[in-house]
């Protein structure tokens, strides 16, 4: 156990539940830290159900292309802890060190004096400490879960607020309703800042608008004030300061084009600007690992026979498989193969509604164990899968699952693997696979 795990261990003591929603413990804390929260650079804030990680990721680079510093909160993690903290530095951040960090979550839990707190919340308070002790030119928060009681949302002037496509998640803690969920999302605008939105269906729309008008908010919906969109290959970008023809994005599958629109959007609406170069090079050197990855060199890859294609992708929901299913379907139009999915899902999700995306692309399905206590069963997820009528196996292991792809029988094509359902599979099959942050 390192001594970021063993101080993370300590801290899931401070309080009975992993997670309960309010703000309470919050501006607790931070009053004791001196509200470092309000000693940061303008922060651009972001919610929403897919796209989260993916919108952030380009508005880092969007930003980084264009000369500035930005900070980064992210969640969660993929292998290390440390990746949710990104320190803005001049010609690129880099992941807070294992030193600063434990500096920082001891004087955090000593300033917190042993009261119920949330790890998530503490982990949170430690980043606020560290963006406003260090200079940058931006925030970029991304939003844990839901929005209105959510740890980041103690900002109460953002430069601005964004909400990503919004679907089915979470319901236990968010509701059961799109429109509660995008009432939840919704509950990061702040009076009279700006919004940018992404697309939305109207039931979320909607509750996201009424929000809007109930804090004198601007709104910027994606298709009315800007668009993005795919166009010949190219990246297509247009809103009342003209028409942006770019070369399309390094992250993979056409949503990624909304998402990448959505940060440009918001960057602009932040109060940076942008030319044109400085959009391509941030579309075109954008980094978020586990979104439609592609392993190429690794173990997994060595793993399994030649030529096969090796696809990550940590969707988990039913607005991701949507997403994730186009983006294989658009693959397989250009090049088809036998589709093999390795998956593995968390207990609190919902296993059909994600897989019934794919039932159109006769997937052979193995489904994997992962290292989080809260992992469906392999044999459950298996049933669930099969109960949509998928050919689905369950599998001991991941690396079982491999040796039951490579298994399979050799046709003229071989394989295209897809390996997904869990942000924390994908966490697991990138440590396997040698991978770290930087």
């Amino acid at each position: 156990m390192t001594p970021i795990d063993a101080i993370l261990e300590r801290l899931t003591k401070l309080h009975p539940k992993l997670i309960d929603m309010s703000l309470d413990r919050m501006h607790r804390v931070l009053k004791a830290l001196g509200n470092p929260e309000q000693h940061l650079p303008p922060v651009i804030h972001v919610a929403g159900t897919n796209g989260k990680g993916s919108t952030t990721a380009f508005a880092r680079a969007l930003l980084e292309a264009s000369g500035r510093t930005v900070h980064v909160y992210t969640s969660p993690h993929l292998v290390r802890f440390h990746e949710r903290y990104r320190i803005g530095r001049p010609s690129g951040g880099r992941i807070v060190d294992d030193e600063t960090l434990a500096a920082v979550l001891l004087e955090v839990e000593r300033l917190n004096g042993g009261e119920p707190i949330t790890q998530f919340e503490i982990t949170a308070a430690a980043g606020f400490l560290l963006f406003a002790r260090n200079p940058a030119d931006a925030v970029i928060l991304e939003v844990g879960m839901g929005g209105r009681l959510d740890a980041t949302n103690v900002i109460t002037r953002p430069a601005v607020t964004v909400i990503t496509p919004v679907s089915m998640d979470h319901a236990d803690y968010l509701g059961d309703t799109v429109a509660k969920i995008a009432g939840e999302k919704a509950g990061i605008l702040k009076r009279g800042r700006p919004c940018v939105v992404a697309r939305q269906t109207p039931e979320a729309l909607a509750v996201i608008e009424a929000m809007a008008a109930s804090q004198r908010a601007r709104l910027l919906v994606s298709g009315l004030d800007w668009v993005s969109r795919e166009e010949n290959g190219r990246f297509v970008y247009q809103d009342e300061d003209g028409l942006i023809d770019a070369a399309p994005p390094k992250l993979i599958g056409a949503h990624q084009f909304e998402n990448a629109g959505t940060a440009i959007a918001a960057v602009k609406t932040a109060g940076f600007s942008l030319n044109a170069a400085d959009i391509e090079r941030g579309l075109t050197t954008v980094e978020w690992p586990a979104r439609l990855q592609n392993l190429t060199k690794g173990r997994i890859a060595k793993a399994l026979p030649a030529q096969c294609e090796v696809w990550l992708d940590g969707g988990h929901n039913p607005g991701g498989g949507e997403v994730l299913s186009e983006a294989v379907r658009r693959m397989a139009a250009r090049d088809p193969r036998p589709l093999v999915m390795i998956i593995g899902m968390m207990s609190t999700k919902d296993p059909r509604g994600f897989l019934a995306h794919f039932t159109g692309l006769n997937p052979t399905v193995f489904t994997v164990p992962f290292s989080h206590p809260a992992a469906l069963t392999a044999d459950d997820l298996a049933a669930a899968a099969r109960s949509i009528g998928l050919d689905a196996t369950a599998t001991g292991s991941l690396a079982e699952a491999l040796a039951a792809a490579s298994a399979l029988p050799s046709g003229p094509l071989p394989p295209r693997v897809l390996i997904t359902g869990s942000l924390y599979l994908a966490g697991d099959v990138l440590a396997e696979d040698g991978w770290q942050p930087h």
